[in-house]
């Protein structure tokens, strides 16, 4: 018998031309606008995924849940695959999707799409009286973020603790590019997607903060989930 190697010779297929089909997404492609901070502080949300593949090429991505969902319709129960995915680039930008479709990668596929157009900036700070100075290790302030009957609240945390949180909160505030923070979470805490959007929520409560003199620009899309 001889074993036999398969030499995989597949080629990744090109990704189409971008189009855009939104004012924004042609500001974009035009070079008019360089950051996506520049469209939340125009107060406008961001409909294309493809607009954050331009300003982020290496976005990586973390499927936190792949569950199956089941509802009730005229024709019996209808099956379906939920992914609940997470992306960021550790430095200050991240976001939480939710797709939902028959088959597992197509629902991947459309949780990452969710995710991108859901991206939300961070507000770095050293809101902490251990530390001394200027930092952008933690977050400025306290904040406290709800979904569904899942409470996080976060609080800014000296130079060199880490992330003190649990499995979930740990991923999403170490993808949001957060180094140091003290974190409690009440409630459901076994619900992954009430966690992570409520996370999620605390992370944008630093956003919209009157009067904040760290305030980045909240995005005018995101949502509250309610599970």
């Amino acid at each position: 018998m001889f074993n036999r190697r398969r030499s995989d010779n597949r080629r990744e297929e090109p990704k189409p031309e971008w189009i855009p089909r939104t004012e924004i997404g042609r500001m974009v492609k035009a070079g008019k606008i360089t950051s996506i901070e520049e469209i939340y502080k125009m107060g406008k949300p961001v409909l294309e995924h493809e607009i954050i593949d331009h300003f982020f090429p290496d976005l990586k991505d973390e499927t936190l849940e792949i569950r199956s969902t089941q509802r009730v319709t005229d024709c019996g129960r209808k099956a379906q695959f939920r992914a609940v995915i997470l992306i960021g680039d550790s430095s200050g930008h991240f976001g939480i999707g939710v797709g939902k479709s028959e088959e597992v990668k197509p629902a991947i596929e459309s949780a990452i799409k969710c995710a991108k157009r859901n991206m939300i900036c961070v507000p770095f700070g050293s809101g902490s009286w251990e530390d001394k100075g200027d930092y952008t290790n933690s977050i400025p302030v306290g904040a406290t973020g709800k979904c569904g009957s899942a409470t996080v609240t976060l609080k800014p945390a000296p130079r060199s603790l880490g992330v003190v949180a649990n499995k979930i909160v740990k991923k999403i505030l170490q993808k949001a590019g957060i180094k140091d923070v003290w974190t409690s979470a009440k409630g459901r805490t076994s619900n992954i997607l009430n966690m992570a959007f409520a996370t999620q929520n605390a992370v944008e409560a630093l956003n919209t903060i009157a009067g904040a003199t760290w305030q980045q620009y909240p995005n005018p899309r995101l949502k509250k989930v309610r599970i």
